[in-house]
């Protein structure tokens, strides 16, 4: 039987005096976000954060820790952005304890993302 694909739709409304868009997740609790403006969006799907997808689902790293040593990045720089693209739904932190350390592993929670820009 078939997995079922798990897609996050970004719709974005832009209008002669504002841009506003909308996160909307076709299921979980995570529904509804409103940006402000472009930068924010852009700051969301920015290159490091593409990096970062693209690294846990190839390289598939056992905690946040050894994912900043595969991008030789510090650690609480990726921790936020790890933070942020779990606030959105892109990627769910699951918990681990390995001995007497819990450790988080990060997994992509999204199968597409469809972006919808309407004038």
């Amino acid at each position: 039987m078939a997995t079922k694909q798990k897609t996050r739709v970004v719709n974005m409304f832009i209008t002669p005096d504002s841009f506003t868009s909308i996160f909307k997740r076709l299921r979980g609790d995570r529904s509804n976000y409103d940006f402000s403006g472009l930068t924010d969006l852009r700051q969301l799907l920015s290159n490091e954060k593409a990096k970062i997808l693209n690294i846990i689902k190839n390289k598939n790293p056992e905690s946040i820790y050894k994912l900043s040593k595969i991008l030789g990045r510090d650690f609480k720089s990726v921790r936020h952005d790890i933070a942020l693209l779990e606030k959105f739904g892109f990627i769910e932190l699951k918990s681990e304890i390995k001995g007497k350390r819990k450790k988080l592993h990060p997994v992509i929670d999204i199968d597409n993302l469809q972006i919808n820009i309407s004038f």
